[in-house]
């Protein structure tokens, strides 16, 4: 009899599966900016993101994962600041783990999606995949098809908020309305991304075609409640942000654990506490290029499948 599965496809009943709970004093270290941006076209989304990443990045250069036909170079001599740009055609959202992985390797301290709608709604993206699941496996059943799409959606969003750095994401969106008795309601705007996605952020703001800017939920205090008209970015966002997750809160290294996680002196034993220390840390997720094949995975995997090895290479 095969063993039980767990939710992320590994054995239910192994050394990294059977850890006690323990609870821990709580703290802020390691936390990052995670900050959506939606509106329609014309808002001003990629501008205010820009300016945010660039404050974000503290003089340092970031990366822009762009979807938007190298719209974000556009902006270059108008803000004044310098940015690595990655322009995407397919939007697979395994693709766009996989350009995580590669800024994480290149050590970008912000990046930037935009944006994000495209891996919901473009060519490949998650509703392409429910699609071609559903025709290939499922018999043209397209709520079949969504197990397949959820669970790519699922990995690209974990990939996204585990991060090493600020994460800055643009979102297109739409009006949302409804019939109510007969009659079209309006219900607001929506974003073009899975429902309720900008819960997933530490801070979400809408922008309309005015360049006004309100928050529609953040845990920075800072925000809660706030409206701004054509703000900057980096002035009015990026320092009250960066400001608020500082108090009190320490730097964590990521490097280092990939460093531990590929040592040559590593063992099954250090390697299992080193899961656990990221796992502590919710950075299971963190994309990262293979180390020796060089394809995209990400911290956890990449520790327990290299633990696992170590521990039957051991016990031959």
């Amino acid at each position: 009899m095969s063993r039980l599965q767990g939710p992320s496809g590994h054995p239910v009943g192994n050394d990294y599966d059977d850890a006690p709970f323990e609870f821990q004093p709580a703290t802020k270290d390691g936390h990052k900016a995670r900050l959506s941006l939606q509106g329609p076209s014309g808002a001003g989304k990629t501008w205010t993101g820009l300016q945010i990443a660039d404050g974000l990045a503290e003089g340092q250069r970031f990366a822009v994962i762009d979807t938007e036909r190298r719209a974000a170079s556009l902006y270059l001599g108008d803000l004044g600041i310098q940015f690595d740009t990655l322009p995407m055609r397919r939007y697979d959202p395994r693709v766009l783990i996989k350009a995580l992985a590669v800024a994480v390797q290149r050590g970008y301290p912000v990046v930037m999606v935009d944006s994000l709608s495209h891996y919901w709604k473009g060519a490949d993206g998650t509703l392409d995949q429910v699609a071609q699941a559903a025709d290939k496996k499922y018999g043209g059943n397209k709520f079949a098809g969504w197990k397949d799409g959820t669970q790519l959606q699922n990995d690209m969003i974990e990939a996204l908020m585990a991060y090493p750095g600020h994460v800055v994401a643009t979102m297109r969106s739409y009006e949302h309305w409804v019939l109510e008795n007969g009659k079209p309601t309006y219900k607001g705007i929506r974003a073009e991304q899975r429902k309720g996605i900008e819960y997933e952020f530490g801070v979400a703001a809408e922008m309309d075609r005015d360049n006004n800017l309100w928050f529609i939920k953040s845990r920075c205090p800072a925000f809660q409640g706030a409206r701004m008209k054509k703000p900057h970015g980096g002035r009015d966002i990026a320092k009250p942000y960066l400001d608020w997750l500082r108090v009190g809160a320490n730097e964590i290294d990521t490097t280092a654990w990939v460093d531990a996680a590929s040592s040559p002196e590593a063992t099954p034993a250090s390697l299992l506490a080193l899961y656990r220390e990221v796992e502590a840390a919710s950075a299971l997720a963190t994309p990262l290029m293979h180390p020796e094949n060089g394809q995209p995975t990400n911290l956890g995997d990449y520790i327990r499948t290299r633990g696992t090895a170590l521990k039957t290479a051991a016990q031959q």
